[in-house]
């Protein structure tokens, strides 16, 4: 069962409706629905929420270290409270995946996400749970900063808020551990596309009337 939620993210009005900060949006989001507020705390180098659900306390953070530090709010919370890695999920920006869409996995590679690179290093370990949340990528690599540290367009926000919203609700499953369904829930969230209107009938005028048969 997941714990301790983190939204990464670059701290600063600047920065706050930048692709970069996907993660981030995902958190305010999630405690939105819980009806919680994060705060400042120094002692995590991070904003955090803390409530109670069935007698166990959660833990919502957005680390304030900058992304490439993030590993250092993360772990400084999760050794603090013997939160395990796979009790972790890091809501995140991901180039591969196509606004409006998201993805969850158990470990693997940090994929030159400066974020999970700290993470993994800090933690030492690559096994927790990350959402990843698809805002695209510019079609050439030498783009890509400039990419993450822009605001998306405006069709490209709408769909990666609808995203959010749609990941919100695998939360239930995220806190029973049941992370199949959950993995289910977020893989299928994608909306289905419309179907293309029929054409409609075009109305043909009646043909001369077929003579009877002559005996």
């Amino acid at each position: 069962m997941i714990q301790l939620f983190v939204g990464l993210g670059n701290p600063g009005p600047e920065y706050q409706d930048t692709r970069h900060n996907a993660g981030f949006w995902w958190i305010d989001a999630l405690a939105k629905s819980l009806k919680t507020s994060l705060v400042m705390d120094k002692g995590y180098h991070a904003k955090v929420a803390r409530i109670n659900l069935d007698g166990r306390p959660i833990w919502l953070l957005q680390p304030q270290t900058f992304m490439n530090l993030s590993g250092k709010s993360v772990a400084s919370l999760a050794n603090f409270f013997k939160i395990a890695p796979q009790q972790i999920l890091v809501a995140h920006d991901e180039l591969d995946i196509a606004p409006g869409e998201a993805k969850l996995k158990l470990g693997g590679s940090h994929a030159g996400h400066n974020g999970l690179r700290d993470i993994h290093a800090q933690l030492g370990t690559d096994q927790y749970w990350r959402l990843r949340l698809g805002v695209g990528h510019p079609g050439n690599k030498e783009e890509v900063v400039g990419w993450v540290l822009k605001k998306p367009s405006l069709d490209h926000r709408i769909a990666i808020d609808q995203t959010i919203d749609r990941a919100l609700k695998a939360l239930p499953h995220f806190l029973t551990g049941d992370m199949e369904t959950a993995t289910r829930l977020v893989h299928t969230s994608k909306p289905p596309r419309p179907k293309p209107p029929r054409p409609a009938a075009i109305d043909t005028p009646p043909g001369p009337e077929t003579p009877p048969a002559i005996p």
